[in-house]
């Protein structure tokens, strides 16, 4: 951990990577400091040592050790802290959202509203029946949403025009440049301008 990452940041990005609410991520460390042990989602968080102002922690999922720090008890019993409070986390979401703009290879069960940049494979389990709209630039267009899967979840794919020919129900695509946005409060992948779509032999 860098010295310029205080305490209750670091935590609250522990909160966001693993998925799990600060505020019960905070409990669960006073749970372990009482009983040496506790469990917050996926996370076993165990107590190492404990001195008169400082406790150690290490908290791991399955054999994977995520995190062994020092905590101060007087963080741990504070009552206002940042942590508990939800704000440290909520700037750090925002961070984190930021830096995945980038290009970078997800799972589905990964996918967050915002995102850009997104390399994926799956499998192609549906392909609607396409509809014809008019588009804000005054033409025709066709529509069809793809149903895609992996090992992690499902998730629409909006394919436009040739996008949707070059597709079929039960083949493994990869996509490169897409983004997730939300449609009628559903989560689904666009492919935009600068975006591919392309047929591969399997999911590895």
């Amino acid at each position: 951990m860098r010295s310029k990452v205080s305490i209750d940041e670091y935590l609250a990005f522990l909160s966001i990577k693993y998925e799990v609410d600060p505020a019960k991520l905070v409990h669960a460390l006073v749970a372990a400091e009482e009983n040496e042990e506790s469990t917050c989602g996926n996370l076993l968080i165990r107590r190492r040592s404990k001195q008169t102002d400082k406790l150690v922690f290490l908290i791991t999922t399955g054999p994977k050790v995520v995190a062994q720090f020092s905590i101060s008890r007087e963080f741990l019993m504070e009552e206002n802290s940042p942590l508990r409070t939800l704000a440290t986390a909520d700037v750090l979401q925002r961070r984190l959202t930021k830096k995945k703009t980038g290009p970078h290879s997800v799972h589905i069960g990964e996918l967050r509203t915002g995102m850009k940049q997104i390399t994926l494979k799956a499998k192609v389990l549906e392909i609607a029946t396409p509809t014809l709209v008019f588009t804000r630039f005054g033409n025709y267009a066709s529509v069809a949403n793809a149903l895609i899967g992996d090992g992690t979840g499902t998730v629409k794919l909006c394919l436009w025009n040739d996008q949707i020919g070059s597709i079929s129900i039960g083949d493994t695509i990869q996509l490169e440049s897409a983004h997730v946005s939300t449609f009628r409060g559903e989560q689904q992948l666009r492919i935009g301008k600068n975006g591919m779509i392309s047929v591969v032999d399997n999911m590895n």
